[in-house]
């Protein structure tokens, strides 16, 4: 396999990119784009231009070829839904799983250089390119109503089963979310290039088909992978960031102590599913408790790393690892049998995993948190949070409110 990596003359940004690739995709009856944007494989955003995407299996992943640093060259886009790793066997309005082989892709460098970038010659002339992305962006739009939330003795009834069942020695933590539904029209690309502009969010993500639309604004990374050296940094903790005025919860959540124990939990359970696949030894911790802004929350994060042994596939380290442990619990086998006795449906992608597999740069996963899921003209929200001891129910509602903030008021921007 070859891969070449081609600069362009042009200083559209992303969003901009996505926009007119949208829009050209559609004119033209071909499969949407599919974008990652904020910061995978040292890139600011790697763009398919037109992609199909189709539910499916995990896909055979093809050998790694060698590349210039940086360089992606395309590969499998798509996501794994928590749907498939849920013992109850619920599922939701999309796919389980949904993938889509890209033989070439854009990608803006973290100087902002936009590359043509292919495998075996795949893709437009650079030519050809420049002269699209040229165009002017045109006016995408959607519409979205008030998003449906549960009532909120739902979520609180959960949150004390889960705690009385913490209480019991049945586990350590685990993960009770929400769901939030509502109305939607329009185009899913112009809501995601919207939210990348207004919101910034580290791991963003959005594929489209036939069967929908996952529109991702997350900011935590599950698994990275390049070469034989593999990543994960869970996010646990979390504190309003509405202003000026909550700037002070940076310190507070560092010193709090139910969520350093949430965050602590969880990067030992990363710990230990990385450990299954990796070199003896070579799991550590090379930052632990880090207080980092999100949209509308500070967050607590860790990241954990290894090197897996030269016979583990990627298929095998998705086995060991999946669903991500920051969104489940610990241990992790009692949390997924909580979760579906206490949460009342099925939560679709939320919680699972978005992301590309390159024969060229390796994998990189994000978690399916911030993230809308769109499908004959519904749109759903997952919120939730880490259960542990000391949780309040009210509180945990509360911050499940302040996750859904700012999404749901990009919604009301339409």
């Amino acid at each position: 396999m070859r891969v070449t990596s081609r600069p362009l003359r042009t200083d559209v940004t992303p969003s901009h990119a996505f926009s007119v690739l949208a829009h050209h995709a559609a004119a033209r009856g071909l499969p949407p784009p599919a974008m990652l944007s904020g910061d995978w494989f040292s890139a600011r955003a790697v763009i398919a231009p037109s992609l199909a995407v189709s539910p499916s299996a995990l896909p055979s992943f093809p050998p790694e070829i060698d590349a210039a640093p940086e360089v992606i060259g395309g590969g499998w886009f798509g996501y794994l839904a928590y749907d498939s790793a849920d013992p109850s066997g619920r599922t939701g309005a999309l796919p389980a799983s949904a993938w889509g082989w890209a033989d070439h892709v854009l990608r803006w460098s973290a100087s902002g250089v936009c590359h043509l970038e292919s495998l075996d010659g795949g893709g437009p002339s650079v030519s050809t390119m420049e002269s699209l992305l040229a165009s002017p962006a045109p006016p995408l739009s959607w519409t979205a109503g008030p998003l449906r939330r549960p009532l909120p003795s739902e979520h609180r009834d959960a949150v004390k089963a889960c705690v009385h069942a913490i209480e019991a020695g049945e586990l350590f933590q685990a993960n009770i979310c929400s769901r939030f539904t509502g109305p939607f029209s329009g185009s899913p690309a112009a809501l995601f290039a919207a939210g990348v502009s207004s919101l910034s969010p580290r791991r963003a993500a959005c594929l489209s088909g036939d069967w929908g639309s996952v529109v991702s604004f997350s900011p935590e990374l599950f698994l990275a992978r390049h070469g034989r050296a593999v990543r994960s940094t869970p996010i646990k903790g979390t504190l309003p960031r509405r202003g000026p005025a909550d700037d002070g919860n940076a310190r507070l959540l560092r010193r709090s102590a139910k969520d350093v124990a949430e965050n602590v939990m969880i990067t030992d359970l990363v710990r230990n599913d990385l450990g299954r696949v990796c070199e003896v030894g070579s799991v550590t911790v090379p930052s632990l408790l880090r207080v980092r802004p999100a949209p509308g929350v500070w967050h607590l994060d860790s990241t954990v790393t290894g090197v897996l042994r030269p016979t583990v596939s990627d298929a095998e380290l998705l086995a060991a690892t999946f669903p991500p442990g920051s969104v489940t619990g610990a241990p992790k086998i009692r949390a997924l049998d909580l979760i579906a006795a206490l949460e009342p449906a099925g939560r679709g992608v939320y919680t699972g995993a978005i992301g590309l597999v390159s024969p060229v740069a390796g994998l990189e996963l994000n978690v399916a948190i911030r993230t809308f899921e769109i499908a004959s003209g519904r749109i759903s929200l997952g919120v939730g949070g880490g259960i542990t001891a000391d949780s309040d129910p009210e509180a945990e509602w509360q911050e499940c409110l302040h996750k859904a903030a700012p999404l749901e008021t990009l919604l009301a921007g339409s």
